[in-house]
């Protein structure tokens, strides 16, 4: 099983960027994904830096994936999309119907991310019939659920590698709405972007002070860090490549620790299963307890 590190999921400042891409570029991770895919105003870098970034990785002798945005709704964003699609070079991970249309109008073959729901064969295979050679499995999908599907997936299995979140808080929803401004009392179009000062997002918490959600701009991600280090081994024959969202720099250590199959990385306090589990997703499970 090969290890992807995900795109940048939060507002991070450019330097900060350049200096994590440049950790990355000699990292132990199989394929790199990176790129803009929450929000439009994030413009530390702009478009073509993204692509030129992104063409810089890919002479580091790893897979490159250049992941498109979740959400559009402005044509310049759709102008974005199309400028990132064209680029000629590098693979792209299409989080929006209309970038699959534009992928497959020009016969360019893609990642389809988890932003778009795909929860059967019959639209495994039509997105197959696409361009598609890679299905990044929504997150709130189990074992049971992935089991299922590929097991009618048998004829098509040669031409389809699976990918799955192992790590990192997870993204559940997307809203035209900007949360983030909102906990500022701020409206959207008067956002400032203060996205910038949460690069963890801003972690939202029950009256009874549970970790319920993370609010990252429109996205809206777990409470917990999904981290299914004590699952990786049952993958084997299902999963080709285990995604870990960067929370920060600290992404490469537990790279590290993935691989090495270190138990005492997970923390059920701020850690969780759930959704691999077919539990709740902020729950937790270690062989036959529910924690």
């Amino acid at each position: 099983m090969k290890y992807s590190l995900g795109p940048i999921q939060y507002y991070w400042e450019r330097n900060l960027v350049y200096d994590f891409y440049e950790q990355a570029k000699d990292s132990g991770f199989d394929c790199i994904y990176l790129g803009e895919s929450v929000c439009s105003k994030r413009k530390e870098l702009k478009t073509d830096e993204w692509i030129d970034l992104a063409k810089e990785l890919s002479a580091s002798n790893k897979e490159v994936v250049l992941t498109s945005m979740a959400l559009i709704m402005a044509q310049s964003e759709l102008s974005t999309l199309k400028r990132i699609c064209s680029n000629g070079q590098v693979t792209i991970e299409a989080n929006d119907l209309g970038a699959v249309q534009f992928l497959a109008e020009n016969g360019v073959p893609f990642v389809l991310g988890a932003a778009i729901n795909i929860y059967n064969q019959v639209s495994l295979k039509q997105m197959i019939n696409l361009g598609m050679k890679r299905w990044v499995m929504p997150v709130e999908l189990s074992r049971a659920w992935l089991q299922e599907i590929l097991a009618h997936c048998s004829d098509i299995r040669d031409q389809l590698e699976v990918e799955i979140y192992g790590y990192g808080h997870l993204p559940l929803a997307y809203s035209a709405r900007c949360f983030t401004a909102r906990s500022e009392n701020k409206p959207k179009d008067q956002c400032e972007k203060c996205c910038i000062h949460y690069p963890n997002g801003r972690l939202m918490k029950s009256q009874e002070g549970q970790k319920v959600f993370v609010i990252n701009g429109i996205q809206t991600m777990t409470g917990k860090c999904n981290n299914l280090i004590l699952d990786q081994n049952e993958m084997n024959g299902m999963v080709d490549l285990l995604r870990l969202s960067p929370e920060g720099e600290e992404v490469f250590d537990v790279l590290n620790q993935f691989k090495s199959d270190n138990q005492t990385i997970y923390d059920s306090s701020i850690h969780c299963n759930g959704y691999w589990r077919a539990l709740p997703g902020m729950d937790t499970y270690i062989e036959t307890e529910l924690l």
